[in-house]
């Protein structure tokens, strides 16, 4: 399913902590391209099989109003794509001020050494992926995607832009799968109370 998303506050500057965020309807997505972007990534994918996916990211532009004027953007959310890389762009919708920018064939990966990002992500209430975008000639485009909390976290810390969106259903039991196979949580060390023998270290009372 295609989430469209839409900050709280739009006329807000961005920012590496910008996560105030609320659904709207799904974006005005032709019934047969979202079919295509959505048929390879019909069944889950097992971690024992691929460790990276493919992807779309749509990219909403806000005209601003007020004295100011200018605009903003933001990644509005994660789409399953099937397009190869390097697939051309597209408008996906437009007017009343705001535009949104379909950017196929992206790709997100597994890697072993994120495996605790990618555990305390799946593991929270709402999973998330996170988009990296950069202005190039006026046009925000994602770079780089991430499900793992810490690689997000790295990005936001070197001030990079970064907008997190709802990890696609899809999706989940294959980072889960991946996840559970690669990360093992450390056991909880028991509570130690005090024995007769620790008393006289500690005292009288």
């Amino acid at each position: 399913m295609s989430w469209k998303i839409m900050a709280n506050k739009p006329h807000r500057a961005q920012g590496r902590h910008y996560f105030e965020i609320k659904y709207l309807r799904p974006p005005k997505v032709d019934i047969s391209a979202r079919l295509a972007q959505n048929r390879s990534m019909s069944q889950p994918i097992s971690a024992t099989g691929p460790t990276a996916c493919s992807v779309g990211v749509i990219m909403e532009r806000l005209t601003l109003t007020g004295p100011w004027g200018g605009e903003s953007w933001s990644a509005k959310g994660v789409v399953c794509d099937g397009s190869a890389p390097g697939a051309p762009e597209r408008v996906i919708v437009q007017g009343d001020g705001m535009t949104q920018i379909l950017f196929p064939g992206l790709e997100i990966a597994l890697t072993r050494q994120e495996a605790e990002g990618y555990f305390l992500n799946i593991s929270s209430p709402e999973p998330k992926i996170f988009v990296m975008w950069r202005l190039h000639d006026n046009v925000a485009r994602p770079e780089l995607l991430t499900v793992s909390y810490h690689e997000g976290a790295r990005w936001m810390d070197n001030e990079e832009h970064v907008d997190c969106v709802p990890l696609p259903g899809e999706l989940r039991p294959w980072l889960a799968q991946f996840a559970a196979e690669n990360y093992k949580p450390e056991p909880k060390k028991p509570k130690r109370y005090a024995s007769n023998k620790d008393k006289g270290r500690m005292g009288h009372f």
